[in-house]
């Protein structure tokens, strides 16, 4: 297998494991690597395996039916993969103030659905970066922390 097909086996297991409906928090140990990066548009960046842990138990307690799938094929080059998805949840958990614009108290039921893409960076097998642009605009509009104009 080539290294673009590994890596994309790599970071098609990490959406499945990691952003998937089953979170399996032993795939962060498994796939990242002791420092990896992982920074998206609406949060604030997360660094090492125990702070990414850490942001998607905070992420998945305040909307408990979280999910992300595929929305294109993967495309990889040399140490990079790209992939395009989907998703989403309900806000039905405690209060999450991990958004950079604003938090949302205890379950306001409000539900968000955005559209995102990412670019992973692997060496040695590992994920080391995964750096996110997503449509951050919807989904603040649709949890209410932002109006439009």
């Amino acid at each position: 297998m080539s290294t673009a097909e590994t890596n994309k086996a790599i970071v098609g297991r990490w959406f499945t494991e990691f952003w998937g409906d089953n979170y399996n928090p032993a795939v962060v140990d498994d796939l990242a690597s002791p420092d990896m990066l992982l920074q998206y548009s609406l949060h604030e960046p997360r660094r090492g395996r125990e702070d990414i842990k850490a942001f998607m138990g905070d992420f998945r307690a305040a909307f408990p039916d979280l999910s992300f799938a595929g929305a294109a094929d993967l495309i990889a080059e040399g140490d990079y993969v790209v992939g395009r998805w989907i998703g989403g949840g309900t806000h039905t958990g405690p209060a999450f103030d991990d958004f950079l614009i604003g938090a949302l108290p205890a379950e306001t039921g409000r539900k968000m659905r955005f559209t995102g893409t990412t670019v992973l960076r692997l060496k040695d097998g590992k994920i080391v970066e995964e750096l996110g642009l997503d449509d951050g605009v919807t989904a603040l509009q649709q949890l209410g922390l932002i109006r439009k104009a």
